[in-house]
């Protein structure tokens, strides 16, 4: 419980820095704001209508007929002439007019001396290309462009007053909220005053490069001006001035030009909704220059004069992933204006998305740690989904900029911190788990365990369990021989109880302790496991296996040693099938997850047996009713095994399924079955001689049963002399442990 209030209050944390950065509106919120909305118009955007707008196109196939820029005045006067006469309603230039026509007589005269005197005087006497521009300018609406970057040396602004474009301001002062460009650079003074109006072409691009906004209105050298495309619209429809209107508390509110009201961001900004670049609105200047354009395309429109020649570096990156001339910029822009189709960036946007950060995150903070991981990941994809789907539609439908980017962030981010802290939960309780039980349990079962914890039940219950101990045979001598290499004994029993856990482990056993030289090992604890005593029997084989290879292995290095002498390492194995009780018992402060009963018992007595009959494994009862019909085993005897007042049949566990299938085993149990029959039946000369064909079979088997028929071999030579009586019931009395 402490752990989810400590995850809940680092989700709470973590979500605070989430809204602080957005309403902090850092650079990285912006930039990926930015990146989301130009999906948005690269998804969708705006379907192209045939406006009255064209630009009038400074290609590169005006630069190859009329020749490189900057035109001397005079053609650009031939251009705005054929303009005039095409029927354009206004002409706007997107570039500038500073300085003085280097091709205007009186400076080709300045610039070379070497002429005759006459004809320099003639020169001079020429009026400067500027005149013809300015007169031609008179006879159109001619709108100038002006810039925010200063020339050093530009002689046609020298000097020069700055004056508010006419406007009203509404509300109150708008220039603390326009956007501040630092000087303006004007158009030669002949030119200016020509003209009927002037345009700010100046824009400023997101920090990757990429327009996303333009000024209609911004301030620039202290005084208020027009954009280019806001102007060129005010001349067009034949306007005196614009109004600003203003919220002295939020900022601009909205322009009034041409008699629409055009809703801005507070800095009088609107959001361009971009078409793809379109040959249609582009019209060659050379074509309108030497008469050759359609008149069609022009009569009626609005032109926008620009340049798209390479050379001349007018290029601008838009959402749409391109880069487009400058001019378009504005000519899309009109476009937008005159259809209403601007984006809209609402003032209530950062309340929205303040709350579909924060909600959201709540829920998650909240409702994450207390579902599965398959309804947390549904409850992260249902919010982000959710948020992206509110941003579409709002931009589909009404074109709405609601920003999905960052609340889907904030979901992804605290839905991965969520996580993180339930699975660092969960692995904490699984190291819990792993400490508790690794000891004892197969790494299988641990890892169970450890996915499962409920399966585990503390305290004690009662099962059915196969329990198996095994020993050492002749312990002592083996110790005693390392009595001056302690050291090399550790190592041997570290190597033994090795060879023989990995058995028990393997075959899903959960091993209860360690006992010196002894093991205990228990199956169908903690999880059921339907072949428990199947499993168990063969882990006892796979262990006498082991020791088999592993003596093999030791007499191969120990032959050339003078520190350690070879013994070779017999065990016994007993294993037995019944009701105990298992679980973590013990003290409060230290228990073991052990198991307790008369099987555990029996168990232990059986293992005890395995050395005076001679016989690897030993079995009980129900252990090898479980099997019989696929391992190879045989009744040994009815013994009453010390501390039990009860008798036990006992049996051994010679082998596989390949043996147990065998001719030569099927008939040793037979025949061992008969001898059994006649011992109890007192028939001592049949159960002799069923004593000596079992030598003989035991050897075809490979079985070592020498000890176990010697063993009956001394009962029945000792009853030969010494009947038991009438009222024998064939039971053996054990009398070691």
């Amino acid at each position: 419980m402490r752990m989810l209030f400590s995850a809940q209050m680092l989700g709470l944390i973590a979500l605070g820095i989430f809204i602080a950065l957005r309403m902090t509106d850092q650079p990285i919120v912006r930039e990926i704001r930015n990146s989301g909305f130009d999906l948005l118009q690269t998804i969708k955007p705006r379907e192209y209508t045939p406006q009255p707008v064209r630009i009038v196109d400074i290609d590169e196939k005006s630069l190859q007929t009329i020749g490189q820029w900057p035109w001397p005045r005079t053609k650009i006067a031939e251009l705005i002439t054929n303009l005039t006469n095409a029927g354009a309603v206004v002409i706007a230039f997107d570039v500038i007019f500073s300085e003085k026509d280097r091709l205007s007589p009186s400076l080709i005269a300045k610039d070379n001396p070497s002429l005759p005197p006459n004809v320099r005087k003639e020169l001079e006497r020429l009026p400067d290309n500027e005149i013809p521009m300015s007169e031609a300018m008179r006879r159109s609406l001619v709108v100038l462009g002006e810039t925010s970057v200063r020339n050093v040396g530009d002689e046609g602004t020298k000097g020069r007053e700055l004056e508010d474009a006419p406007h009203a301001a509404l509300g109150g002062d708008p220039k603390p909220f326009l956007v501040d460009f630092f000087d303006l650079v004007q158009n030669m003074k002949v030119l200016d005053e020509a003209a009927v109006g002037r345009g700010l072409f100046s824009v400023r691009a997101g920090s990757d490069g990429v327009i996303r906004t333009v000024p209609l209105v911004m301030k620039v050298g202290g005084v208020v001006r027009l954009a280019l495309s806001a102007e060129t619209l005010r001349i067009a429809t034949g306007g005196d001035s614009f109004a600003i209107k203003t919220d002295p508390n939020l900022g601009i509110r909205a322009i009034v030009v041409a008699g629409k009201e055009i809703f801005t961001d507070e800095n009088g900004q609107i959001w361009p909704y971009f078409t793809p670049s379109l040959s249609e609105r582009f019209v060659s200047a050379a074509d309108v220059i030497e008469g050759t354009a359609n008149v069609n395309a022009l009569k009626g429109h609005l032109v926008l004069v620009g340049t798209s020649a390479v050379g001349l570096e007018d290029y601008r990156s838009v959402p749409l992933g391109n880069q487009v001339p400058g001019v378009e910029i504005h000519a899309q822009v009109i476009e937008n204006l005159l259809t209403e189709q601007t984006l809209v960036r609402p003032n209530i946007a950062i309340g929205y998305e303040f709350f579909a950060v924060l909600i959201p995150g709540l829920a998650i903070i909240f409702l994450v740690p207390k579902l599965g991981a398959i309804y947390s990941a549904i409850l992260a994809v249902l919010t982000i989904g959710l948020t992206i789907g509110a941003s579409w539609y709002g931009f589909s439908a009404h074109r709405l900029l609601l920003d999905a980017t960052w609340p889907a962030i904030t979901a992804i981010g605290l839905s991965i911190l969520a996580a993180t802290l339930n699975y660092i939960r969960e692995e904490r309780q699984k190291r819990q788990i792993r400490n508790a039980f690794g000891q004892y349990l197969s790494p299988a079962l641990v890892g169970r365990l450890a996915e499962n914890p409920e399966e585990l039940m503390l305290g004690g219950e009662t099962r059915e369990l196969t329990v198996l101990f095994t020993d050492i045979r002749g312990f002592t001598t083996i110790s005693e021989s390392y009595k001056d290499y302690p050291e090399g004994l550790t190592q041997l029993m570290n190597r033994f109880l090795t060879v023989l856990s990995n058995p028990i482990l393997d075959r899903n056993g959960t091993i209860d302790k360690y006992m010196g030289d002894a093991i205990m090992a228990f199956w169908n604890a903690p999880f059921d496991f339907e072949h428990h005593v199947m499993e168990a029997c063969l882990a006892a084989i796979e262990m006498i296996e082991n020791v088999e290879q592993l003596n093999i292995d030791r007499a191969e290095e120990l032959k050339d040693s003078t520190v350690e002498t070879f013994h070779a390492i017999k065990v016994g194995i007993g294993i037995n099938t019944g009701t105990c009780v298992v679980g973590n018992m013990g003290s409060e402060n230290r228990f073991d997850y052990t198991a307790l009963g008369d099987t555990v018992n029996i168990a232990s007595r059986l293992e005890g047996q395995s050395k005076p009959y001679g016989l690897n494994i030993v079995i009980g009862a129900q252990t090898a009713e479980t099997v019989k019909e696929t391992l190879a085993i045989f009744e040994i005897d009815l013994i009453r095994v010390k501390g039990k007042t009860e008798p036990v049949r006992i049996y051994s566990l010679a082998g596989r399924e390949d043996l147990a299938q065998s001719e030569a085993f099927t008939e040793f149990r037979a025949v061992n079955s008969a001898m059994i029959a006649s011992y109890r039946a007192q028939d001592w000369d049949a159960a002799f001689e069923a004593l000596e064909l079992l030598e003989d079979l035991g050897e075809k088997t490979g079985l070592s049963v020498e000890e176990y028929l010697l063993i009956y071999e001394a009962r029945i030579t000792e009853f030969q002399s010494n009947p038991p009586g009438a009222n024998w019931d064939g039971v053996y009395t054990a009398t070691s442990k």
